[in-house]
């Protein structure tokens, strides 16, 4: 069956007075239908830059887009305006990173959430504004009717996330991109977000692309994973894969700076330091020779300085892209 969005070789540069910077280089993934799909990735990576390239969000220029966004048998990349004005919000939403940023200030919540419902669904100042009501309480939020009166510098972090996400499912889409969709939220109400998350897409059947650095959030939320560095993919493969035998180096350093619970027994307990990546994420400007992680990866050779990696399959359905991939041990 193909997929639901096939993203090839993608390339999203930016012109600036120092020159190129090469955001997304030669980017290539798949996203099923009903399937969650994490990107994931230290800050720098690319990772938002990526769900903005697929929404043609990035001002063109200083951007230039390249390569193939294909989704219903249409390359995204080649839509004029008008047509993705048409498809934002109604068959691929998104839900960004800081909602107080993302939402308008100026306007309450229920005309926030009754635009894209009056766009796409074509319904009245009424119907909408019911469906709004409805939305705000499919998303868990006490007294929806008075809520949809109120403005977002009212409510709540978790509450506003909330409203992000009921403006980005108003309309069903068949795709929902969430970037970074628990930053700066308790971990109570990280858990609540996810778990919303989960419902509403067992509800609609959503595809989700979640952009995140957080991998226990990767490991709750998703099935399949990409690890972006330097703008370019080094590993794609099931959660499982990952976090029980990656195959890239990088990969292997985000997994060991995440904190383990370890016994509580004091005496007992051993202590061990979080793995720290050493070095910088190269400059994006300069053409890259070789390895993009060479210069932080204990395991390089001359060989990783001089070729860079290709992208390949190192077991079923798991791909790295590493000249050593083979020596890794399975993760302990």
């Amino acid at each position: 069956m193909a997929p639901l969005l096939s993203v090839q070789n993608l390339r999203a540069h930016f012109a600036t007075r120092n020159g190129v910077v090469r955001a997304v280089d030669g980017l290539s993934f798949d996203v099923n239908a009903g399937e969650t799909l994490a990107i994931v990735g230290e800050s720098g990576c690319g990772k938002s830059v990526t769900s903005l390239s697929i929404l043609r969000l990035l001002d063109e220029p200083p951007a230039k887009l390249a390569g193939s966004i294909m989704f219903g048998g249409r390359d995204l990349i080649a839509l004029d305006e008008a047509a993705m004005r048409r498809l934002r919000g109604n068959e691929i939403s998104m839900i960004f990173q800081e909602p107080m940023t993302s939402l308008n200030p100026l306007l309450t919540v229920g005309r926030q959430l009754a635009e894209p419902i009056t766009l796409h669904q074509g319904l009245s100042a009424a119907a909408a504004r019911a469906r709004a009501v409805e939305m705000l309480t499919l998303v868990g939020i006490p007294s929806p009717e008075r809520r949809v009166r109120e403005y977002p510098h009212q409510l709540s972090g978790g509450m506003r996330q909330r409203v992000m996400i009921a403006i980005a499912i108003a309309c069903n889409p068949k795709i929902l991109i969430a970037d970074e969709p628990t930053t700066a939220l308790d971990v109570t109400i990280q858990a609540q977000i996810l778990d919303l998350m989960r419902d509403l897409q067992a509800r609609t059947g959503s595809a989700i692309i979640l952009i995140t650095h957080d991998l226990g959030v990767v490991a709750e939320m998703a099935q399949r994973v990409v690890v972006m560095y330097a703008g370019r993919k080094v590993e794609d493969s099931s959660v499982e894969d990952i976090f029980l035998d990656a195959r890239h180096p990088y990969t292997r350093g985000l997994l060991g700076a995440v904190p383990k619970l370890g016994s509580s027994d004091a005496d007992s307990q051993i202590r061990q330091r979080l793995t720290e990546i050493p070095g910088t994420v190269p400059s994006l400007i300069a053409a890259l020779e070789g390895c993009s992680f060479a210069g932080r990866c204990a395991m390089a050779r001359d060989v990783c300085r001089r070729v860079a990696p290709a992208l390949r399959e190192v077991s079923a359905n798991h791909s790295a892209a590493c000249h050593f991939a083979e020596e890794l041990e399975p993760v302990q």
